[in-house]
């Protein structure tokens, strides 16, 4: 395995496992950095260690010792860590199992709530995802002095607030997991909708290590069904630098391994009654895919939607069930009085509405607001398309 491989499939596990030891994330991520830049200097070279995740591990154990040596403030902390670490034990280089997996207790401190949302996004993204804070901010259109110094207050957070490194009590776990899947959906929407970095990449790698560490959470296994039901449409939701609609769209251009993989996920999400909102997302999600579809189906699904979440979001996606099976001025009916004015879709929607209603002066308007509003080029053209053919 090359090392950038290792690199982004084990950077979370190597990381997870230094901040469990030493507590600190900033001299974690400092060591597991180093291991890594030793490893792309010497694998070559001397060849793939058998256990190329172990000797990382260990390689970003013993740099993170190094340093601490160095802090002479730290002396007691150094010997009592050092101490600690070097008590006999397996070969680290020839058992993983040497090193508990500890992933799970870093995306809880990540999402923990006393960081702002953005804050557990971008921290989630270099701890668990492994990218750069360059990769991040360029993400998220943000200057990368505002993206370093927002992560280092979040790092700074969890060690002077003495959030816990650890997985939530029973009585805490649902609303602390809820937060956790909020921000993974969060990262793949930006992926999904801004056409930036491969967002939507990295939130499917964050949901099957997620998955892994949970296996038996229906809202886990539904959360990752979602992400490549969607995902499976990537390449045939442009075309010519046009967003094309679904009913549109090259089918031939689906990734029938994510849509086989979404469905194996959902019918397992519901053999373990799950009826969370991530997993009738997932169920909708699939309904789309199918021909024709399932338009009572879909609006049944976002009815019951409407009572998990009450979002204005939600309730404009059921809207457009309803107008596909009672006519567009039932939808309207539904979407007129949602706060929902800067959310570009709300525009896009009401204008395809009331085209098809023959509210044509609406129309415009709606699509010139949309337009206002549009962060992708691909959906530019789209809407300037649909307003230029209005007659």
């Amino acid at each position: 395995m090359a090392v950038d491989a290792v690199f982004r499939d084990q950077w979370g596990r190597v990381l997870a496992t230094l901040v469990g030891q030493f507590r600190d994330i900033e001299l974690a991520e400092d060591a597991t950095q180093e291991a890594f830049t030793i490893a792309t200097e010497r694998w070559p070279k001397d060849g793939e260690p058998a256990n190329p995740t172990a000797w990382l591990i260990t390689t970003a154990r013993n740099r993170a010792i190094d340093h601490i040596r160095r802090q002479q403030v730290l002396a007691e902390k150094t010997r009592l860590v050092a101490h600690e670490l070097a008590q006999p034990q397996d070969d680290p280089m020839d058992e993983l199992s040497t090193f508990r997996d500890e992933r799970l207790e870093l995306i809880f401190a990540c999402c923990h709530p006393a960081l702002s949302r953005e804050a557990q996004v971008a921290l989630t993204l270099r701890t668990l995802g492994g990218l750069t804070t360059e990769e991040i901010a360029r993400a998220f259109l943000t200057p990368l002095d505002t993206m370093s110094k927002r992560l280092t207050r979040a790092k700074h957070k969890i060690r002077d607030a003495a959030i816990p490194f650890a997985v939530p009590a029973d009585h805490q776990l649902p609303d602390r997991l809820a937060a956790v899947l909020v921000v993974v959906y969060l990262i793949f929407n930006e992926g999904w909708g801004g056409g930036r970095v491969d967002l939507a990449g990295e939130a499917i790698r964050l949901g099957r290590a997620l998955l892994e560490l949970m296996p038996d959470e229906s809202e886990v296994i539904g959360l990752l069904a979602l992400m490549l039901l969607n995902d499976a449409r990537r390449d045939a939701r442009v075309r010519e630098g046009v967003l094309v609609p679904l009913d549109e769209q090259d089918r031939s251009l689906w990734d029938e391994q994510h849509i086989h993989e979404g469905r194996t996920l959902l019918e397992r999400a519901m053999t373990r009654h799950g009826a969370g909102t991530y997993v009738v997302q997932a169920a909708i999600a699939d309904l789309h895919l199918q021909q024709p579809r399932d338009w009572h189906q879909i609006a049944a699904l976002y009815k019951t939607l409407v009572v998990l979440t009450g979002s204005p979001v939600v309730k404009l996606n059921r809207a457009i069930a309803v107008a596909e099976l009672d006519g567009p001025d039932s939808g309207l009916a539904l979407i007129t009085g949602l706060e929902l004015d800067h959310y570009r879709y709300y525009h896009s929607t009401r204008a395809e509405l009331l085209t098809r209603a023959g509210r044509t002066v609406e129309a415009r308007a709606a699509y010139a607001r949309a337009l206002e509003l549009v962060q992708t080029d691909p959906e530019r053209r789209f809407l300037t398309h649909r307003l230029e053919t209005l007659t």
